[in-house]
């Protein structure tokens, strides 16, 4: 389904830049009014790639590890991460879950992007760009997919990983 929703961003985006916007919003957070049509790319693939480590690698993760138990608690925490929020009345359910979802995401984010990544970059590589971005964990995935094609992805104002790939196009 994910893989089906990003692929329904890159077709509004040939309609046009507008719809593709719209679309958008079903899979970040950030606004989207503003971005042009790369960063529209790019916030696709970005959330692909986080999503990734969120819904297959680190499931699987904690199921190796930890059985049905383990897979359960942390799709719990990495859902109550996304759902809970920040501010309000269940502000410090929010942040619990935060950092629940920090840690127990921890490994599976780096292994995420070392497969992303495969051998075609050294650790040292993936590191440095996985760090650019302010969560410690949703930048492994990231880095290794702009490794990995070869692509710069950004969020503006915020980080841009691999910034002499290319800028992603329709293929």
């Amino acid at each position: 389904m994910l893989l089906d929703e990003v692929v329904a961003v890159e077709e509004a985006l040939q309609r046009n830049l507008e719809a593709a916007r719209l679309r958008l919003r079903n899979l970040v957070s950030r606004p989207t009014e503003s971005l042009s049509e790369s960063e529209v790319r790019e916030s696709a693939l970005e959330s692909l790639a986080e999503n990734l480590n969120d819904s297959l690698v680190a499931p699987l993760f904690w199921f190796v590890l930890l059985g049905l138990p383990g897979a359960a608690l942390y799709r719990f925490a990495n859902t109550a991460d996304a759902l809970w929020g920040y501010r309000g009345r269940w502000e410090w359910a929010g942040k619990f879950a935060a950092r629940a979802d920090d840690l127990l995401n921890y490994i599976p984010a780096r292994i995420t992007g070392l497969l992303l990544c495969g051998l075609a970059c050294p650790w040292k590589t993936l590191s440095r760009e996985a760090l650019k971005t302010p969560s410690p964990n949703s930048g492994w995935p990231m880095a290794g997919l702009a490794l990995c094609l070869g692509l710069r992805l950004s969020k503006p104002g915020a980080y841009t990983l691999h910034p002499n790939g290319r800028v992603p196009t329709t293929r």
